[in-house]
């Protein structure tokens, strides 16, 4: 991008060695020459690129690519027995500096797959890919597979661990909720209990009313003063006699001392 707008109407070309050339030397690639050539060629700011570019630009390549200026960050690059490999570009007044992007490096790349290699190797064994494709030792091997079986134990262990103390939690949330009905069934309950049997509740007031009711049927109201009263006939009277023997009428007037003594009962008496 910074080589791209260094001038009003560039045209980009960007040149990329092949495996064997850096291979030789700077080292080893993770991406193959090819991958490398379409990931170039697929940046927008490239407009062309040159497959099996030389390690040093000479002369000659620049003037067959009709290349005007050369982009690279003005730090010196040491390499191929040079201390700086654009040092003649610079001299020549044909050098276009950049500037570096802090955390954009191949180096940096390389340095967290190397730091992170076990972690690498373990997810690629589980993907599929053999000890031998990732050139991993047996025992290595044996070494990745037990500790990926430990941290699904972790795992599972944590989801229990979670999952008891949402349980736990919905537990105590329905206790309360239980607690909290109870207590209002419990208020509802006394209340309508001294409703019905309170002092002044409404079962006092049934065992009034029947009582009230039950008197009434046993006394019936008495008739009024007004009304005609029958004087009650004497009760009729008879002789109880206490001996079974008789004795002549006595004389009018007198009693014979052998008269049978009898008692007149009424009625009220015998009752």
């Amino acid at each position: 991008m910074q080589a791209k707008n260094l001038f009003p109407n560039t045209y980009l070309i960007v040149g990329v060695c092949s495996d064997e050339l850096t291979h030789n030397l700077k080292g080893f690639t993770v991406m193959n020459e090819a991958e490398r050539y379409d990931a170039v060629q697929h940046c927008r700011y490239v407009d062309e690129v040159v497959r099996n570019a030389p390690w040093t630009l000479t002369p000659e390549f620049l003037e067959e690519h009709r290349i005007d200026f050369v982009a690279h960050d003005d730090i010196p690059y040491s390499s191929a027995g040079s201390d700086d490999v654009y040092k003649d570009i610079k001299d020549a007044g044909m050098f276009a500096p950049t500037e570096r992007t802090e955390g954009i490096s191949t180096s940096d790349i390389i340095t967290r797959i190397v730091r992170d290699y076990d972690v690498y190797a373990r997810r690629n064994l589980q993907r599929g890919y053999t000890a031998k494709e990732l050139n991993v030792s047996f025992i290595n091997e044996k070494r990745y597979n037990l500790q990926e079986r430990v941290d699904k134990v972790k795992k599972k262990v944590k989801d229990v661990e979670e999952k008891s103390k949402e349980f736990v939690q919905k537990v105590e949330e329905k206790s309360i909720d239980l607690i909290q009905k109870w207590e209002e069934k419990s208020r509802e309950f006394i209340g309508n209990f001294l409703e019905m049997f309170g002092p002044e509740g409404a079962l006092k007031h049934m065992l009034k009313e029947g009582k009230g009711r039950m008197l009434q049927a046993i006394s019936p109201k008495q008739s009024p003063n007004s009304s005609p009263t029958r004087d009650r006939s004497p009760s009729p009277s008879f002789r109880w006699p206490f001996s079974t023997k008789s004795s002549p009428p006595a004389s009018p007037g007198r009693r014979s001392r052998a008269t049978t003594r009898a008692y007149d009962i009424s009625e009220d008496e015998e009752d």
